[in-house]
């Protein structure tokens, strides 16, 4: 099969044949019809995480964002089966530990990263395996397309749990987002439909006004002012109750803190650069004065994808209008390095596996 292999730090990603998955007694293998490019593929393409021991092994097969058809299942498998629409989590548990068996397999000890660990090989590829698949393989409902489920994959299932399960965003809230790419741009949608009063911050106009089309009822934009919390506080009478940090430098994730009003809930989603190394420095003291709580997010847990499905019909939500270009296997790398600058807008999902 063709896959996207991480040969070096940096550079462009090698493009080529490699041994198609077997799915081993308990996995199941998917032939992938889309796979979204998110920034924690250029972390990991850009060698991030060193300072964690966490940094992305050479000779992977990076992507974490899969939705496709599952083709060939394992002897121990049992709920999932060929022909099954899936889409996949990237953090794989293992389905029998304690947080898998009590609704966090998010956060299994066992588990592994999908298209970040050596254990678990990604989904820049025509098929990607899938460990443990009655636990990580989650059936897609009719009603969406495997390009919207991509979209949904990663960025849009980390957003909702970040706001629905960690923050417990509530109606006629304020929510404000700090950092308005893919992870961002869902969480203003997400919090949106959950009846929440949503204020994105960017530094770019045309992500300001795509968060506007996508539920936003007010927006700042960073490049304007020095006063980031000032402008939200005064846009939301007080400070508000939740804060994303979406994009993970220093300087949002301290904005996000500091916009809270009394007793206000920070979420962390987005990961550190660089020039943080994991670490940022908080006004602890102004944060216990004023109770402010700081949570951290990772994905979601596969049983929780239910409840997701649930929201976006109910709603009427459409994933798919975060999409903004459709790649083939040889453009990622490209994509990747537009990252940089950040030069990438909304979510870009691979659809042609063969160019």
């Amino acid at each position: 099969m063709r896959a996207a292999v991480l040969e070096a730090y940096g550079e462009p990603l090698d493009v080529r044949e490699v041994p198609d998955p077997e799915p081993g007694p308990d996995g199941a293998v998917v032939e992938v019809e889309a796979c979204g490019v998110c920034r924690s593929d250029w972390h990991a393409w850009k060698g991030h995480g060193e300072w964690a021991d966490d940094r992305v092994p050479l000779g992977l097969t990076l992507g974490h964002e899969p939705a496709g058809t599952v083709l060939e299942t394992g002897a121990n498998v049992e709920r999932v089966r060929e022909g099954d629409r899936v889409v996949v989590p990237f953090s794989l548990g293992d389905g029998t530990c304690p947080a898998c068996r009590t609704g966090h397999g998010n956060v299994c000890a066992d588990g592994a990263a999908l298209g970040f660990e050596a254990a678990a090989p990604g989904a820049f590829a025509e098929y990607v395996r899938v460990p443990n698949a009655d636990y990580n393989a989650v059936e897609l409902p009719g009603f969406l397309s495997p390009r919207d489920a991509a979209a949904l994959g990663c960025r849009y299932m980390t957003a909702y749990h970040a706001l629905a399960d960690r923050a417990g965003l509530s109606g006629g809230e304020w929510l404000a987002v700090h950092g308005c790419g893919g992870v961002g741009l869902s969480a203003v949608q997400i919090g949106s439909a959950l009846g929440a009063r949503v204020v994105a911050v960017d530094l770019d106009d045309d992500a300001l006004d795509r968060a506007v089309d996508l539920g936003a009822d007010a927006t700042v934009n960073a490049a304007r002012t020095d006063a980031v919390v000032d402008a939200v506080g005064s846009t939301t009478g007080g400070g508000a109750a939740v804060s994303m940090d979406a994009l993970g430098v220093a300087e949002t994730c301290r904005n996000s803190v500091r916009c809270l009003e009394p007793r206000g809930t920070h979420v962390q989603v987005g990961l550190t650069t660089d020039a943080e190394q994991g670490e940022v420095s908080l006004p602890t003291d102004w944060m216990t004065r004023w109770e402010i709580d700081f949570v951290g997010s990772r994905g979601m847990p596969p049983t929780d994808y239910g409840r997701l499905f649930d929201l976006v019909e109910a709603a009427d939500l459409d994933p798919g209008t975060l999409v903004t270009r459709e790649v083939a296997l040889s453009e990622v790398s490209d994509r990747l390095a537009a990252m940089d600058d950040y030069g990438t807008a909304g979510v870009e999902v691979v659809t042609d596996f063969s160019g």
